[in-house]
């Protein structure tokens, strides 16, 4: 491995990092020190090894064989927010969900609300076009700065990520170290009660206290993935200690020991069953990573 000013850990264990608590180690996880620390390493790295970049592991299985290569995961370094203008933030690349819309609150800039109901970082859902109550990031993006898996520093433009539902053009091994949002006027008091409102929301219908990877499954065209899983019959079904959450049908929990391997067997399971109901082929929205044990 290219020598780091950050840290560098082999055979880092994974699933203390991922909110299925489930899953193999990395071979390699690196934190970087700052930007030009992550572009130097990515520029010495061999081609050959793979590079994925890891943000709160909220939407994210982890198979039990761990994660081959080098996983990246940003520090405080990047977890920044600042107000540019009236309008705009520019947001570091590890900044949550809830830190980007608080400062925007603190800001007076509206629209960025829904961002308080995404568990992840900026990184994470500038890649996945993370969404929520009528919003996406594609609609608040500007532009994002990343480090290509060749070292080099880029600026894309909101064009540039070729945005659809749920995903982006980002290359493959690129990692998100910041994006530059822009809003619109309100007074923090609106902003707050929205937020208030969201989180009450959320807390009301989504199994939030347990371990789970979020939202499992794309909504397909015309129909809410939740209610779909619900009519085929899956509503509790379980596969060892991997179960779909009776309170939230889109949510698979880990009760208590599950592996990885009975979490992706389980939603593997509520596809068949779906397809068999309604004809409908539901898409994960989850990341699964690694190799099985």
């Amino acid at each position: 491995m290219p020598p780091v000013r950050g840290r560098l850990t082999a055979g880092a264990p994974l699933a203390p990092l991922v909110w299925f608590k489930s899953g193999g180690s990395a071979e390699w996880l690196f934190e970087p020190a700052d930007a030009d620390d992550l572009c130097d390493f990515l520029m010495a790295l061999d081609p050959a090894v793979p590079v994925m970049g890891l943000g709160l592991g909220s939407n994210l299985i982890v198979r039990d064989g761990g994660v081959p290569g080098v996983v990246v995961r940003l520090g405080k370094a990047f977890a920044k927010c600042e107000r540019l203008d009236d309008v705009t933030l520019r947001c570091g690349g590890g900044a949550s969900g809830i830190l980007v819309s608080s400062t925007a609150r603190d800001a007076g800039i509206g629209g960025v609300e829904f961002l308080r109901s995404i568990p992840g970082t900026v990184g994470g859902f500038v890649r996945m076009n993370g969404g929520a109550y009528g919003r996406e990031v594609k609609d608040v993006l500007v532009e994002a700065e990343v480090v290509l898996r060749s070292g080099e520093r880029k600026t894309l433009s909101l064009t540039d990520l070729g945005y659809t539902y749920r995903h982006s053009a980002l290359p493959d091994g690129a990692i998100v170290i910041s994006a530059t949002l822009r809003g619109a006027p309100a007074e923090p008091s609106a902003i707050q009660t929205e937020m208030d409102r969201i989180a009450a929301e959320r807390e009301a219908s989504q199994p939030l206290r347990s371990k789970t990877g979020g939202s499992t499954f794309k909504n397909p065209d015309g129909h809410k993935a939740w209610a779909l899983v619900d009519a085929a019959g899956c509503r509790g079904l379980t596969r060892g200690d991997a179960q779909v959450s009776e309170k939230h049908c889109n949510f698979l929990l880990n009760l208590g020991s599950a592996s990885s391997a009975d979490i992706e067997a389980l939603g593997e399971e509520v596809r068949d069953k779906v397809k068999a109901h309604s004809g409908l082929t539901l898409e994960w929205e989850i990341q699964r990573v690694g190799v099985s044990a």
